[in-house]
């Protein structure tokens, strides 16, 4: 596939996916991507073990990347977000390519960090009444609540959920952060908002559709709790940064 280079604004957009067994969604997911708008697709396969590369060759992705052992989710997007600032994309989406998360969202992404309206977007699942009737676990929704509740009051915002794995970013946020030096796992998404939070980038939210089936990702019980515990301390660490009780590598 030929990409032409559209920009907004004269910003470069690309969209990256964090991929792992996503053969099955992938080319539905692709398909809804408005490539009348974004300029580049990178695609980061973390050794699947279905035929999710194969896939995106041919649908004619034009950045692929595969890591020949699984380096996790979090593992995943420093990849994705490293490349993204190699080919010097200006604004980043991070999508799921396994079809949770609606492509047609990205235009209003687009138009929100493009306008310089907001540096950061996020999908929210929350703002609404759709998390329960997409089907969102009973569980999962409590638990966000209350985090998010948590977090909001440590950290000094106030987000409607800190636990999309829908978002956007101006390039500027990704070259204010280290977010290469954060976990590898699940909690990898909590630590970037902490990051972004602390350097004072303005968030912007978008009401998102929230689609559970089963070929959706998602976390088990057992690894929700590992990583609920995970928020709570970073959300710890953080409200100790913020009060200038205590120093950590993260923030640096």
């Amino acid at each position: 596939m030929v990409y032409l280079y559209k920009m907004y604004n004269g910003k470069k957009v690309v969209v990256v996916l964090p991929a792992y067994n996503a053969a099955l969604t992938l080319e539905k997911t692709f398909r809804e991507i408005p490539l009348d708008l974004v300029d580049d697709v990178i695609l980061c396969d973390d050794a699947s073990k279905d035929n999710t590369l194969e896939v995106g060759r041919k649908l004619g992705i034009n950045h692929l990347i595969r890591h020949e052992q699984n380096k996790g989710y979090g593992g995943n997007q420093k990849s994705l977000y490293n490349k993204a600032i190699e080919i010097k994309g200006d604004i980043v989406i991070m999508l799921h390519p396994d079809y949770q998360y609606t492509p047609k969202l990205i235009p209003a992404m687009v138009n929100i960090i493009g306008d310089d309206l907001y540096p950061v977007v996020l999908g929210s699942r929350i703002l609404g009444k759709g998390a329960l009737k997409g089907g969102m676990p009973v569980y999962k929704y409590v638990a966000n609540r209350l985090l998010t509740a948590f977090q909001n009051f440590l950290v000094g915002y106030k987000l409607s959920e800190y636990h999309t794995g829908y978002r956007a970013f101006d390039a500027k946020v990704l070259h204010a952060i280290n977010f290469n030096q954060n976990s590898d796992d699940f909690i990898f998404d909590n630590q970037m908002l902490s990051q972004i939070i602390f350097k004072g980038f303005d968030i912007g939210e978008v009401t998102c559709p929230t689609k559970y089936f089963e070929e959706a990702s998602s976390i088990n019980f057992s690894r929700s709790v590992k990583y609920g515990l995970g928020v709570i301390g970073v959300s710890i660490k953080h409200f100790l940064q913020r009060l200038g009780l205590a120093r950590f590598s993260l923030y640096k």
